[in-house]
């Protein structure tokens, strides 16, 4: 049966990607499938959907039909109430779930319907006593189908694989588990590697790092235990040799294999935690989407009900395992919660746990990216979601009565959420607009019928992918950051954007083999707090030019003598590098 929910998810996953609707309907989808226990609604929802979609109604309408649909179906089978209740939160904050609509290009809205996919197979995993082989198997394809198109991917497992170990620690995850699930983490990360044209900043990560410490660990779990008396202390004991055994190994992989990709990472991380801050880092944090988590998403979450459920629901899972904590500790260790140790019915209870000890922690993991990075919150707004839905459980809140009271208390919850979901969701339906850039389309056609197709370009990372996309012309960057020659060659090209001269920045070009700089005068002036300029960020990296009026200032004005405008419209310019020039590369 899991299997065939998958199917049914992973189809109308493709669907709705494929024709650019919003990842909210697909989130929907997936929350709504991941809860369900009978084939019958997956696939009524299923193909509502795609009966929305062949008719090319509008997005308000797909929501609607196929949210209404849900409901419907859901009431009517008397399958789940908290289905009802996790389709209800996903759409009324939807505009929090998602960014697909203002960016749809962005690499990571393609991951995310796999990892919810992924996490659905590991609940499932979890769930079972002793998961099949296949299922490893669909969980290592679900890993693979996410970290493929994102290579920021493993950094969210990384999330994950420390909240399965914070629940194999505490007893809820059988170290045989535990382990199956490190393999199957490993022999994904080496598939990707190998598609990924052997990328080292996969090898060197410290996800790849930490699935190594964390199977040492667990090999080792009957040394520690003859060595420390089971309870807090050996807890924390594994907890600090995970961190230093992660840390030491991932900065002994990077200089071994000489690896500094994800160098800037490690920088933006210690820039969000102290003053520290460089060119690369300011490129990140002086974008909105990379600075903190603004204080108006956590009022939104207040306004729907959202963020006090989750607190609630995270206080009750957390008030339960701190009473097992206790009864383990009262039992000095002697009797064992662990899974492995436990009769059938037992086991059961403790797997039940241990999936929602697992969903709590990554709730916290995701929180925690969301509120460093705010771009981040596409994987805790839908994760709270399904966490709210919980509320529904008669395992936690079976002592508010019985079935009827629990129901007349969703019931009640959705009511209230509905008052500023309703407005929310009345908010997007009202958004009605059109993309168009003609003074882009201007610069692209005058590159395709006034230059050579080898002509070499640079200039902003955004506009050289469209150049490179449209005109099919060489480009020297493009957005892709991750890689470490890239962001060297990217400072190089933005120092048409210092104070420095411009005979320093057209040495720049030709080190380059630039033909062509695309100028763009917002990026001289613009400026989204103090500080976040171009030529604030370059007086950061060149302090000695500081005070200096910037080039790009005397490039909009008149590009002579170093470099010659041949196009001009109200936002580019482009600048030829002199054929002198040229001729000394």
């Amino acid at each position: 049966m899991i299997y065939c929910v998958c199917v049914c998810v992973f189809l109308s996953i493709c669907v709705c990607v494929s024709l650019s609707l919003s990842l909210s309907v697909c989130v929907c989808l997936y929350l709504c499938l991941s809860l369900c226990v009978r084939l019958s609604l997956c696939l009524c929802v299923s193909v509502s959907i795609c009966v929305c979609v062949s008719l090319s109604l509008s997005l308000s309408v797909c929501v609607s039909v196929s949210v209404s649909v849900a409901l419907c179906v859901c009431l009517s089978l008397c399958v789940s109430l908290s289905l009802s209740l996790c389709v209800c939160v996903c759409v009324l904050p939807c505009s929090q779930s998602t960014r697909v609509m203002w960016t749809p290009p962005l690499r990571e809205s393609f991951a995310y319907p796999f990892l919810v996919l992924q996490m659905l197979l590991l609940t499932y995993i979890l769930r079972t006593r002793n998961p099949s082989r296949t299922a490893m198997v669909a969980l290592g394809v679900s890993n693979l189908c996410f970290m493929l198109p994102w290579q920021f991917a493993q950094f969210v497992l990384l999330t994950q694989v420390a909240s399965l170990f914070a629940s194999y620690i505490l007893g809820y995850l059988s170290g045989a588990k535990m382990q199956s699930i490190l393999v199957t983490h490993m022999i994904t990360l080496g598939v990707c590697f190998v598609l990924m044209f052997g990328n080292s900043m996969l090898l060197t990560s410290f996800y790849a790092s930490s699935l190594v410490s964390i199977w040492g660990i667990i090999a080792l779990r009957d040394r520690f235990a003859g060595v420390f008396k089971p309870g807090i202390l050996t807890w924390v004991v594994q907890g600090l040799a995970w961190v230093a055994f992660t840390v030491l190994l991932k900065f002994t992989l990077s200089n071994i294999l000489g690896a500094s990709d994800d160098a800037h990472i490690s920088a933006l991380i210690k820039s969000k935690f102290t003053s520290y801050k460089d060119f690369h880092t300011l490129m990140y944090t002086c974008a909105a989407e990379f600075d903190f988590m603004e204080t108006e998403t956590p009022v939104r979450y207040l306004k729907t009900l959202l963020l006090p459920i989750n607190l609630l629901v995270v206080a009750v899972i957390a008030g339960r395992t701190v009473q097992d904590i206790i009864w383990f500790l009262r039992e000095g260790g002697k009797t064992s919660v662990k899974a492995e140790e436990c009769d059938e019915a037992e086991g059961t209870e403790v797997a039940a746990k241990a999936e929602l000890v697992y969903h709590s922690l990554q709730l916290v993991a995701f929180a925690v990216l969301a509120v460093l990075i705010m771009r981040l919150k596409l994987f805790l707004t839908p994760h709270m979601c399904i966490m709210a839905s919980l509320i529904c459980s008669k395992q936690l809140f079976g002592w508010i009565g019985e079935r009827f009271k629990l129901q007349t208390t969703a019931f009640a919850v959705m009511a209230i959420m509905a008052v500023q979901g309703v407005a929310n969701l009345q908010a997007q339906w009202t958004i009605i607009g059109e993309f168009s850039n003609l003074p882009q389309e201007e610069l692209l056609d005058w590159i395709q019928d006034h230059t050579q197709p080898g002509s070499v370009f640079a200039g902003a990372m955004p506009t050289m992918a469209s150049v490179k996309l449209s005109a099919g012309r060489p480009i020297v960057n493009h957005p892709h950051y991750e890689d470490s020659g890239l962001r060297e060659r990217t400072k190089l090209v933005y120092s048409m954007y210092s104070r420095m001269s411009g005979e320093t920045v057209k040495r720049n070009l030709m080190k380059l083999g630039v033909d062509y700089f695309v100028l763009e005068d917002s990026w001289c002036t613009r400026r989204t707090r103090p500080g976040c300029s171009m030529p604030e960020i370059w007086d950061v990296e060149d302090p000695q030019n500081s005070g200096k009026t910037p080039l790009c200032s005397h490039m909009s004005r008149n590009s002579r003598p170093h470099f010659t405008t041949v196009f001009s419209n109200d936002v580019y310019k482009i600048l030829k590098v002199p054929k002198v020039a040229k001729d000394h590369r």
